[in-house]
């Protein structure tokens, strides 16, 4: 009797699981249909948006296709070669500010160092292009384009091996570059723990993968997925990380990987070259004067060529195939591009005022004026102009400190009563005019021969530029950023230029601009103030010069 209960239950349970499952199966039959129509429909749509074009954009059709169309990158491009091709290639970083030629040099060094002797790149070496500023971070590991990650069976879409419990392990961005290179434009902008990552990556050349949902024992699960938890995913890659930020601001761990490239800022003359070869491609006729105001207003190629596809479009409307120079400043004004400052120097020797050098920004160089009073007074020295201070320290413990312009000055003054320059009665007024900030004591050997010659009277050589520490013992010390200081000096018509001997390099002899090393202060006023303005020191006794000054006032 019992027995007869339990099998018409059995039955019944049997019978209405029948019945349930034939229910969803017919259900999904009925929806099949209706899954396709919407499929087809919606590839339609795609098909149909895909057959739809723009002109191509102007920044496209100017991209450089040859090293050669890299305009002004010539040194940072053969350095990027060098450490692409051959048989051992780096790890790089690119500094330098944007719309210069990074992105494009990158691609081009690898197809290069493809065809370079004993390169491990083989022929189809992939080039994977990110920008580290849209990389998605993810705490929880669920997703990461840059590394990879491990779709756990518990989410979503997990798929046929998800059902069975099996974690699938996604390649990121440095799996797909395996056997190539990496290029992670805006490097800087990465998540710390992904630059902690990456650096992990660089070193073992695979990533490695965990998941809790891994059996090593589960003889269901792929052998390609057991190979790579167990020996992780291949990741042998160069990187290349381009970024506008200083190289202080990149973590060290990642600087001492890699080597580092400048590509410098370019010149008006170069971004002019880079506006006329646009307008050409556009179909515009434009001259050699408009070339010219397009590279006073831009400081890029991505902005030359914008001036030039916005003033093509002016000449379009007015049904003209010529760009005119109001064309260009009416493209300035209503984007409001403003004026490049004219670095020309001007080269009448004057008295207490001399040519100073500095760096700024992406390692550019320019030549600042510095100019020196000297009045009756107390001795006090005053400085003018934008000088920094500094912040030193990290959270919990900052400190400022007086900035070491500002320090180098009054340097200068206490050297300058040593070495018989002036007096305890006479007040010196340094001043930085142009409103460029000023930091570093790479200014003190011009500080200290512009005073000088206001001290004495004695007009300072103006065709020539000056750069270098200068202790008050009198030696002038090397100092950062000479070549790009040189070139500034010579970009602005300047005969000659005075740097520390320290700094001292061969390829100085053949430059276009004469470069003189100097060990002291004596050699450098010596030659900027003739022998007049050098007074010799009587035993480190402080010597006067004041009626010298009071005619300099006069």
């Amino acid at each position: 009797m019992i027995g007869t209960v339990l099998l018409v239950i059995q039955l019944a349970v049997t019978g209405v699981v029948g019945v349930y499952f034939f229910t969803q199966l017919r259900s999904q039959r009925k929806a099949q249909p209706a899954v396709k129509r919407e499929g087809s429909k919606e590839m339609d749509k795609l098909l149909k948006m895909r057959g739809i074009h723009l002109s191509e954009p102007l920044s496209e059709r100017v991209r450089p296709a040859r090293f050669e169309d890299i305009i002004g990158q010539q040194e940072g491009v053969k350095a990027l070669k060098v450490l692409l091709h051959g048989p051992n290639p780096q790890h790089v970083i690119i500094y330098g500010p944007p719309g210069i030629g990074k992105t494009c040099a990158a691609r081009l060094a690898l197809e290069s160092a493809k065809l370079s002797q004993g390169t491990p790149f083989r022929e189809d070496a992939p080039f994977v292009e990110m920008d580290a500023t849209c990389v998605r971070f993810d705490e929880r590991a669920i997703a990461d384009p840059l590394l990879g990650s491990v779709h756990d069976p518990i989410y979503q879409g997990a798929g046929p091996l998800g059902v069975q419990g099996i974690p699938q392990p996604k390649p990121g961005a440095v799996t797909r570059a395996h056997g190539g290179v990496l290029f992670l434009d805006e490097i800087g902008e990465l998540h710390p723990t992904q630059m902690n990552k990456l650096l992990k990556v660089l070193e073992d050349r695979k990533v490695s993968f965990e998941s809790a949902y891994y059996n090593p024992e589960d003889t269901t699960t792929p052998r390609y997925i057991h190979e790579i938890f167990k020996k992780g995913m291949p990741a042998d890659f160069r990187l290349i990380g381009a970024t506008t930020r200083g190289p202080e601001s990149l973590p060290p761990a990642l600087r001492s990987r890699c080597m580092e490239i400048y590509f410098r800022a370019l010149e008006p003359d170069e971004v002019s070259t880079i506006a006329a070869g646009a307008a050409r491609r556009a179909g515009y006729e434009m001259g050699g004067e408009q070339a010219e105001l397009v590279g006073k207003y831009a400081s890029c190629g991505r902005d030359a060529v914008n001036i030039v596809q916005m003033a093509a479009g002016l000449a379009q409307l007015e049904r003209r195939a010529t760009i005119t120079a109001g064309d260009i400043e009416w493209v300035a004004d209503s984007s409001h591009f403003q004026p490049r400052p004219d670095q020309t120097a001007r080269s009448a020797p004057e008295v207490g005022c001399v040519h100073g050098l500095a760096v700024y920004g992406s390692h550019q160089g320019a030549v600042m004026e510095i100019e020196a009073v000297a009045v009756p007074g107390a001795g006090k020295v005053t400085v003018t102009g934008i000088v920094e201070e500094e912040e030193l320290g990290g959270e919990g413990h900052r400190m400022r400190r007086k900035s070491t312009a500002r320090g180098s000055a009054e340097n200068v003054a206490t050297l300058l009563r040593r070495l018989g320059y002036g007096g305890p009665t006479m007040d010196l007024h340094i001043n930085f005019p142009g409103g460029q900030p000023v930091d570093g004591p790479s200014a003190g050997v011009a500080m200290a021969v512009a005073a000088c010659s206001a001290l004495t009277g004695i007009e300072a050589d103006g065709g020539t530029a000056l750069t270098g520490e200068v202790s008050v013992r009198g030696e002038v010390k090397p100092v950062g950023g000479v070549p790009a200081k040189i070139e500034a000096a010579r970009r602005a018509g300047l005969k000659r230029v005075l740097i520390p001997r320290a700094n001292w390099q061969s390829r100085f002899k053949d430059i276009g601009i004469e470069v003189r090393p100097v060990d002291t202060l004596r050699e450098a006023i010596g030659f900027m103030l003739g022998d007049a303005g050098c007074a010799p020191a009587d035993g480190g006794k402080i010597l006067t010069l004041e009626p010298l000054a009071a005619k300099a006032i006069e």
